[in-house]
């Protein structure tokens, strides 16, 4: 983390803000409320030897980690000193009866106007582990975003022995340009966006870079020790390998759930996804390189082939000049891995997973491709493959978010004309998902369809890749809901055989389901929490493109089953 110039190399906590502890009137004991000032202002910040002007929290990037435990209060007050509309998205809170506090862009609030001031008041319960926030606004969460660390509740323990020292580890994206910049120029031309240059962590592109070895991440550790690592893939468009030279995970936790241990030497995170390891200094004292780089699915498409490292570094080799130990990282396009991994968590305990079914429901994910309207210059606003503008869909459905009012206060309001409750409960069209898709399915329609859920009503979802334009794991993250990943496998779903597949012990709790690239993976949830909640793949070329929707869960019985109130500070679309 960085207050204009990073402090020095090694991990550390940063004081910053105003921060106020005080006890709070929740029925939990000792819990309390956090009380934070984030500030969004233009820092300098360089990297790879040149000097960019991104947007910031406090002048910190990454911005600052919040800790709290199970049970407590946030209260953040955000105010927009910067040039551009900002929103800040707690990422994987439930948010329980708070939509009003979620944070994306038109469909919970309007932004937060450049002048303007928001606080976030919002309570996390029965979550413990890594979460993290972003901005969610543009391009804005390439550079402001930070970790959200959920302690257990006090008076309890981690499900696991206490781990002698806590590391976080936030993976990044960085671009020698303005990434907002990077966006409204691909929007302009219909193209995809340039690449990033550099992947991060914790900010810091690391030893592999030009001009950023002096400042390459140092995590200590002790001969003996059993330390945690959090590992946040925070990076804009790219699914990450991590790994560290010789040294083995235990993987504890994700997305703020605990699963059942299991050992192995590669993570694979989507962009949104968090893991929790546990990992042993049980090797020879020295300096060993944990290393993450892409993995591509997306067959000839262009991605960011660079390596980001940061060190781990045992205590008696502090003084060391040798090398750290290069670890061997997966090929770029290894599935077989990611399937190994995304298929070995299990939630801890035997899980409340609903065994009956209200609402089945069938979304395909994937691209597209528009044709370019007479009115529009072919050469400068068509440069997608064969003159086209890129898009994408659920549905044959892209999501066109409103500009007037957010998509929550129109339903609370009763705003006609905002937005529609008709999205397909299924593709208007039956296909080959992944085989040889005509053409003529190529080109989805636009609009803001909303799918209405009765309170407590039972959900599933099968989200099912298609190979228009190209096949790809796209990183689905549903606000407002953890849901369990029953069910993964290739190619297309059928519901008489894979249903044999389904587990209903112990699937995993996850608010982020990485879809296998050319195949399905199948959800559920309990819509239990009121409010407006978007859907959409977290690559964030992708949501720009329109692969999106959003669930509008009505309000149930009474007050503790109804949205609360909007607060009075919250921004209007003006």
């Amino acid at each position: 983390m960085e207050l204009l110039k990073h402090p020095h190399h090694s991990l550390f906590i940063f004081v910053f803000g105003l921060v106020l502890v005080f006890p709070s009137a929740l029925s939990w004991k000792d819990a309390v409320t956090h009380v934070h000032q984030f500030v969004i202002q233009e820092a300098s910040v360089k990297r790879l030897c040149k000097t960019q002007h991104v947007m910031t929290v406090n002048g910190m990037y990454p911005g600052p980690t919040l800790e709290i435990k199970n049970g407590d209060t946030l209260s953040v007050k955000v105010i927009n000193k910067g040039k551009y509309n900002v929103t800040i998205h707690w990422h994987g809170v439930r948010q329980m009866r708070t939509g009003w506090a979620d944070g994306p862009e038109f469909v919970t609030q309007c932004p937060i106007r450049p002048g303007g001031s928001y606080t976030y008041r919002f309570t996390v319960r029965g979550q413990e582990g890594t979460l993290w926030w972003h901005a969610h606004s543009s391009w804005l969460r390439a550079t402001v975003y930070g970790a959200l660390l959920i302690q257990p509740r006090e008076g309890t323990n981690f499900p696991f022995a206490k781990p002698d020292r806590q590391s976080t580890l936030l993976l990044g994206e960085w671009w020698n340009a303005n990434p907002v910049d990077v966006v409204r120029e691909a929007t302009r031309t219909g193209a995809a966006p340039n690449i990033s240059d550099a992947y991060t962590i914790n900010g810091q592109p690391g030893d592999l870079y030009n001009c950023s070895t002096q400042d390459t991440v140092v995590v200590p550790i002790s001969s003996g020790e059993t330390n945690l690592l959090r590992v946040v893939n925070s990076a804009m468009n790219q699914p990450l390998f991590f790994t560290i030279a010789n040294h083995k995970f235990t993987v504890v936790g994700a997305d703020a759930s605990y699963v059942k241990p299991f050992t192995t030497s590669v993570l694979m995170l989507g962009p949104g996804q968090t893991t929790d390891v546990l990992i042993s200094g049980d090797q020879p004292a020295g300096r060993y390189f944990m290393a993450a780089r892409a993995y591509q699915s997306a067959q000839n498409a262009p991605f960011d082939n660079t390596t980001t490292t940061a060190i781990l570094e045992y205590k008696s080799a502090a003084c060391s000049s040798a090398n750290p130990i290069m670890p061997r990282l997966p090929a770029f396009n290894d599935t077989p891995t990611v399937t190994a991994f995304s298929t070995s968590f299990r939630s801890r305990e035997r899980a409340l997973v609903p065994a009956q079914i209200d609402e089945s429901l069938f979304f395909t994910v994937g691209l597209g491709l528009n044709n370019c309207p007479p009115n529009f210059n072919a050469s400068q606003q068509c440069q997608g493959p064969n003159g086209t503008r890129f898009t994408a869909s659920m549905n044959n459905v892209s999501f066109s978010l409103p500009s007037n009012f957010s998509l929550l206060q129109a339903h609370i309001q009763g705003i006609r004309g905002v937005f529609t409750s008709d999205f397909p409960a299924a593709p208007p069209r039956v296909f080959d998902y992944t085989g040889n898709v005509s053409r003529s399915l190529w080109q989805p329609a636009t609009g803001t369809k909303l799918y209405r859920l009765k309170y407590g009503s039972r959900v599933q979802v099968v989200l099912q890749d298609t190979s228009i334009v190209t096949p790809e794991n796209h990183p689905i993250h549903l606000h407002g809901y953890d849901f369990y990943i029953i069910a993964e496998g290739f190619g297309n779903y059928n519901p008489k055989t894979d249903s044999s597949k389904f587990n209903l012990v112990d699937p995993p709790l996850r608010n982020t389901a990485a879809v296998p690239v050319g195949g399905w993976a199948v959800i559920r949830f309990v819509a239990d929490n009121p409010g407006v909640w978007l859907m959409h793949c977290h690559l964030d070329v992708h949501i720009t493109w329109g692969l999106a929707m959003a669930f509008l869960v009505e309000d149930g019985v009474g007050k503790l089953e109804a949205i609360e109130p909007p607060p009075e500070d919250l921004p209007i679309c003006s």
